[in-house]
């Protein structure tokens, strides 16, 4: 790391600015993207999927949510890097305007950054766009290509595209960069490698074309614009693609992409079930291997779940796999798997994981067993989440609600209830699709989640309760809006022998009813 941070101060000489922002995103601002395209990473040795790193010349910040404050204290030099804890309702952008002097300069890799996060960091610090961040990191892989059953889409790419052009005047077109929107658009997907399903693409759509753009075409988009209008958004095309529009671009009122694929159709929930129905026979298969098998680590945990996965039928993982140990539990996104993790009699796993299949939706979902005889405190954090997941999943629904006011109920839940030591640090839920984290919707105290839930919108609801000296316990569900009741994917019991009934009202014993208490 030493290396690569010499280097880039060596870069930030040569382009004379005082700090250099280092993003976790790759080209296409792709969240979870593999460590080696990471930058962030690679200055900094925290492997969390979000977070923005800030470099001086004689400071290094990381920035991280609530998820990763404890992940971040381990996997980073605290005499290199100064951890940024951020809480809820904190603004990144202002908490790192408040380290860098009046009139300093920093250097933004426009390639990895959103044009609106561009505009947006105008309002705080003087920016000098940049093509590169100076970390030399591993080129996207375009990977292989291959084309979803309309059955599972419930709707051809045709028709997906036509709905656009209507829109459209004929000196009019729409460009779109984010991968997840190409996938989407066309009925495409690459399993080639895990944790993604999306392919790596543009797409310009006019009145009457329109063109995909993948593999070595993609760098040669920007040739093929001959309309006099090219709407964008500003929330999904790097800085750089939205520069080369020039005096053609124009932000989009609406993506109208991202709103067909976060309402999912009829078909999609239907093959969603059938996805989390095998997802769940991994999970029941992985729970009995952890209740019979002795002397076993994180490590051979993580390894068997992969292979019950694929067993089941998985195309790929839509994620690394949470296996954590006790107070690794406590860790929101930990992803060790340590072969030095073993195994006891009162020992506490927490388990997060998910998969793609045929139909090309991630699955997602968290338990927490038990080895043996649970202690009366993981009863009493178990049974105090579950508590706060029923309530969250009986929320009275009604036109407009939003994910803001279902995450509100929980943490006041989580406060008439409060556990000392311990927290909720994280939202309540994201929306699920293509990528593993979707938005719309989401479920969170931010003001992402004052957006409306509509029917058929699919999202976790994930409350949990963390130490970092004991251990922590997540409760996640998959789940969707029909027929304005909240319905559950998953259909994974509940530990009965983690459960305090006393600790649950009437009206929630009512409610667990409805699931398996094993």
């Amino acid at each position: 790391m030493n290396e690569i941070l010499l280097k880039a101060r060596e870069f930030m000489k040569t382009e004379k600015i005082d700090f250099l922002l280092v993003n976790s995103t790759n080209e296409f601002l792709v969240e979870y993207n593999s460590l080696d395209e990471n930058a962030r990473y690679l200055l900094t040795n925290f492997s969390g999927s979000t977070g923005d790193a800030l470099l001086g010349f004689d400071k290094l910040y990381l920035f991280v949510d609530g998820r990763y404050h404890i992940q971040a204290d381990l996997e980073t030099d605290s005499d290199i890097v100064s951890v940024v804890k951020l809480v809820a309702g904190q603004s990144v952008l202002s908490e790192i305007a408040k380290r860098i002097p009046q009139n300093s300069l920093v250097g933004v890799c426009s390639k990895k950054n959103s044009q609106k996060r561009i505009e947006e960091m105008e309002k705080y610090f003087k920016i000098k766009l940049l093509e590169t961040d100076g970390i030399e990191t591993k080129p996207p892989s375009y990977g292989q290509i291959e084309d979803i059953n309309e059955k599972f889409c419930g709707m051809s790419s045709e028709d997906k595209i036509s709905k656009i052009q209507k829109t459209l005047s004929l000196n009019e077109a729409v460009l779109f960069t984010n991968p997840e929107d190409v996938s989407y658009l066309y009925n495409k997907r690459d399993f080639s490698k895990n944790y993604s399903s999306k392919i790596i693409g543009k797409s310009l759509v006019t009145k009457h074309s329109d063109i995909l753009f993948t593999g070595e075409k993609i760098k040669d988009f920007d040739k093929y614009i001959v309309s006099d209008v090219v709407y964008a958004d500003k929330n999904t095309i790097s800085g750089y693609d939205y520069a080369l529009l020039g005096k053609k671009s124009r932000q989009i009122k609406e993506n109208p992409v991202l709103a067909m694929r976060t309402v999912k159709t009829d078909a999609e929930i239907e093959h969603l079930k059938t996805a989390f129905a095998r997802t769940d026979k991994t999970m029941y298969e992985i729970r009995n291997f952890i209740e019979t098998s002795e002397n076993i680590s994180e490590y051979d945990i993580d390894k068997k779940l992969e292979e019950l996965f694929y067993k089941n039928g998985a195309k790929i993982l839509s994620f690394k796999s949470i296996v954590a140990h006790n107070q690794n539990s406590a860790l929101a996104h930990y992803s060790k798997s340590s072969k030095d993790e073993i195994i006891k009699d009162g020992s506490l796993v927490l388990i997060d994981c998910g998969a793609y299949y045929e139909g090309g939706l991630a699955t997602d979902i968290t338990r927490v067993f038990v080895k043996g005889n649970p202690a009366d405190l993981q009863r009493k954090v178990y049974t105090t989440v579950l508590k706060s997941f029923l309530n969250a999943f009986n929320f009275k629904m009604e036109t407009g609600t939003t994910g803001f006011q279902i995450d509100e109920l929980v943490r006041n839940i989580f406060e008439e209830n409060k556990i000392e030591g311990f927290v909720f640090n994280h939202g309540l839920g994201h929306g699920l699709g293509i990528n593993v984290h979707e938005a719309p919707p989401n479920l969170s105290n931010g003001e992402l989640a004052k957006t409306e839930i509509k029917e058929n919108m699919c999202f976790t609801i994930e409350p949990g309760l963390y130490n970092r000296d004991y251990f922590g316990v997540r409760l996640e569900n998959s789940c969707y809006l029909k027929d304005g009741s909240i319905n559950s994917f998953t259909n994974m019991c509940y530990e009965k022998k983690l459960i305090d009934f006393n600790l649950l009202t009437d009206n929630e014993k009512e409610w667990l009813s409805h699931f398996e208490v094993v």
